[in-house]
């Protein structure tokens, strides 16, 4: 069993600091990258491995009311989707937020919201309304009727949709901003918008 590693961000540590400066502090690129996302995947990691290893007791012990096995699948999918989110949350930044260099994406999100204005009110909308541990998800439904969505997103999987593909993630746990906007949600989030880098997601929209 291999496990599972840290993806890397599409830019340095050092690039990190700079290019990510407008949105987090730069102790917040290495905190929030080698601390929460990489214990995210550290756990998830952990708690394969028990789930394999011990496999026969869990099982045997499963229940509804209480068990170790239920609470570590809980966690399992809670680990794996913090890293997901991550990943895309790193590959998000490092742009300058012009929304004219994802030409096909941006045809798509007038469509389906009518503006982009109005799709960046409504993600607004939904990452302010986000728990402080929490995300907003701008999200092609595939599997019902291919539209763009804007998900409130709790913890790291409440609120998602099953089959959906997440094409930009907006982190809203306290840890993400606090260091260097305190509680001014909305500055961090028009700093998110204005530092998205659309080539990458248009790349994502268009795979």
């Amino acid at each position: 069993m291999s496990g599972h590693v840290l993806k890397k961000r599409p830019y340095s540590d050092e690039e990190a600091k700079n290019i990510l400066a407008n949105v987090m502090s730069k102790e917040t690129t290495e905190w929030h990258y080698y601390t929460h996302h990489k214990g995210y995947v550290e756990k998830r990691n952990e708690i394969e491995k028990k789930l394999l290893e011990e496999k026969t007791v869990l099982l045997e012990k499963a229940n509804a009311n209480y068990s170790e096995f239920g609470e570590l699948k809980r966690r399992e999918s809670f680990n794996a989707n913090g890293a997901i989110l991550h990943d895309i949350f790193w590959e998000n930044l490092g742009g300058d937020g012009e929304i004219n260099k994802a030409t096909e994406l941006k045809k798509k999100i007038e469509t389906d919201f009518g503006s982009v204005e109005e799709w960046k009110k409504e993600f607004k909308a939904v990452a302010l309304s986000a728990k402080n541990s929490g995300w907003a998800v701008l999200a092609i439904d595939t599997h019902s009727d291919g539209k763009l969505r804007n998900l409130l997103v709790d913890e790291h999987g409440v609120g998602a949709i099953w089959g959906a593909k997440p094409l930009i993630a907006c982190d809203m746990f306290e840890h993400t901003y606090y260091h260097k906007d305190g509680p001014k949600k909305a500055t961090y989030i028009d700093n998110f918008l204005n530092n998205l880098h659309w080539e990458r997601i248009e790349k994502r929209y268009k795979n």
